[in-house]
């Protein structure tokens, strides 16, 4: 067996890469964390944001909340229900396709939502400064080598 030798792929980029990951994970766990102690698991705090959090004139259908969550669309339904059985999201008939349903923030979203969005504002306002600071050694790495894919 051989083994990949670390130096095609080391250094500054690799240290910095790195470092941005780490710090990813750091605002994921922190926001992870914040929707548990507000009650929800983190998919249905990601939910209420998407759908918050839409563009005005946005459709905000299951396929829609699927896409921006990554999700199957029978994961995202399920996540709905669960979302509507506690009160967070509810289902219009969409007004011009009548076999979609228009999802809603409801006001008990909203208030759990406010709570999470003042606390990850505040935390990704702390964390800011490396994030940037990481990423423009990263824009300045492939400005400098623009035909290293590394």
């Amino acid at each position: 067996m051989q083994i990949a030798s670390s130096a095609a792929v080391s250094g500054p980029l690799l240290e910095t890469l790195a470092e941005f990951r780490y710090e990813l994970r750091r605002f994921l766990h922190f926001s992870e964390s914040a929707a548990r102690e507000a009650g929800l698991e983190p998919q249905q705090h990601q939910l209420l944001l998407q759908v918050a959090g839409a563009p005005a004139g946005t459709a905000i259908t299951i396929a829609y909340a699927a896409e921006r969550l990554g999700l199957k669309h029978n994961s995202a339904v399920e996540l709905v229900d669960r979302c509507g059985r506690e009160g967070l999201i509810v289902r219009a008939v969409d007004a011009a396709d009548k076999r979609r349903a228009i999802l809603r923030i409801t006001r008990k979203g909203n208030q759990v939502l406010a709570r999470l969005t003042h606390d990850h504002a505040r935390e990704l306002n702390e964390r800011a400064p490396l994030l940037v600071r990481t990423l423009k050694r990263v824009e300045a790495h492939t400005t400098a080598n623009p035909g290293n894919r590394a």
